[in-house]
């Protein structure tokens, strides 16, 4: 499947034809009008908006600006206010980002090569981090450092060393990492992210705003605490198989707090692959197809979603992926990885998953307050022979308002 530009080509038709062809639209109320228009994506919206000169004013107005934003963060139990990304490593020197639309059920090129360029060298090796809003953070393997990409602003800069030091991209973990628009809506953003120094756990976090680093050595808390706040933050330090450290941030607790969860059951196995993220635990359990023709592969068979009653308290399982679900994407895998994140309610996880060169996505949501598992099929997009260099879940960028410039092809 072709990738789509998100800022469209301009239309061929002379601004008269255009204004002649939407001149029924134009004459709808503007509640009705405004409801039509929060359906699309953001990509359409923007191409709306440069070849709709008519529209350009509606779209671009604080009111239905306003009410597009409070549509993406409340649209139900489906992935509508999430994009799922993907950074694909090209030569020469044209990386972009991909961008999956679950509602719209396609691809969007995000071009990054050419904002990247004056923060980055010729023949740096990059990897994807994170999203949050407007901005996307890269590891450079090189240079061992991390770019922030702001869309918004068109703009890509270094950040200042951590308090460890260079670090290559090796040396990031997907599980002890997030990167959060703060406040929510801004350029601004807060990168925090754990880790074990001398078998002590840190949280260490970045704010943009002043652009400085802080460290905090997290305490050990004693069973069970007081229950987690919305707000509060949970970042894997260490993991091996059902065995992790995880560390906590927020209300209820005056410092950063670490403590070692344990599953109900015996979780260790080959078979099982364990993804963490924002307070929750994915345990993928796999069978073995034992077939003398091909090489050894697995299929999926069941994925359970865990969680926390309490800061300090063991895991607890939430939910099980129906049956139904697993066999729509029970396929044979030689490796898989995973992603979890959380966000307003709704758990998204990602497996990724690679045989014979093959790449395939498998995103599943799950809405807490409703208990109602989704299975998202994401189409292929050319990916065999993909060189993957990360991949992320955004919750904000449909709340992402750009320039229409900011989004066009490089």
């Amino acid at each position: 499947m072709s990738d789509h530009q998100l800022a469209g080509d301009h239309h061929p038709s002379p601004a008269s034809a255009v204004t002649t062809a939407l001149g029924p639209l134009l004459l709808l109320p503007s509640e009705l009008l405004h409801d039509i228009l929060i359906r699309l994506a953001l990509p359409e919206l923007l191409r709306v908006r440069s070849v709709a000169r008519p529209l350009s004013h509606v779209i671009s107005s604080p009111d239905f600006r306003r009410l597009y934003h409070l549509s993406s963060a409340s649209s139900g139990p489906g992935p509508a206010a999430a994009w799922l990304l993907v950074f694909k490593k090209l030569r020469p020197r044209d990386a972009a980002l991909r961008g999956f639309h679950g509602p719209s059920g396609r691809w969007f090129r995000i071009p990054v090569s050419a904002i990247l360029a004056p923060a980055v060298p010729p023949g740096e090796d990059l990897y994807f981090l994170a999203a949050s809003g407007s901005s996307f953070l890269f590891a450079a393997n090189g240079r061992r450092e991390l770019v922030v990409v702001d869309l918004s602003a068109h703009a890509a800069r270094r950040l200042p060393p951590s308090p460890l030091g260079p670090r290559g991209t090796s040396s990031w973990r997907r599980f002890g990492l997030k990167l959060v628009a703060d406040p929510p809506g801004s350029s601004q953003f807060r990168f925090l992210f754990a880790e074990l120094v001398n078998n002590s756990a840190f949280l260490f976090e970045y704010q943009s705003e002043t652009d400085t680093w802080q460290s905090s050595e997290a305490v050990q808390v004693e069973g069970a605490s007081a229950a987690a706040g919305p707000d509060g933050t949970f970042l894997c330090a260490a993991h091996a198989g059902p065995d992790c450290v995880m560390v906590y941030s927020g209300p209820g607790v005056e410092r950063p707090v670490f403590f070692r969860p344990r599953f109900p059951q015996n979780q260790n196995g080959a078979d099982r692959l364990h993804v963490y993220g924002d307070g929750r635990a994915a345990v993928v359990r796999s069978t073995v197809i034992d077939e003398p023709s091909r090489s050894r592969v697995k299929v999926v068979a069941g994925v359970d979603l865990y969680g926390f009653v309490s800061v300090g308290g063991d895991w607890q399982l939430v939910s099980t992926v129906p049956g139904e679900l697993i066999e729509g994407f029970r396929k044979p895998y030689a490796v898989m990885t995973g992603l979890l994140s959380e966000r307003e309610g709704m758990v998204r996880l990602v497996l990724i998953s690679n045989c014979r060169g093959a790449w395939d996505i498998v995103w599943l949501s799950y809405d807490l307050a409703h208990g109602e598992w989704r299975w998202v099929p994401v189409p292929d997009w050319g990916t065999k022979g993909l060189n993957m260099a990360g991949i992320a879940v955004s919750s904000t960028f449909s709340r992402l308002w750009p320039p229409v410039n900011v989004l066009a092809s490089p």
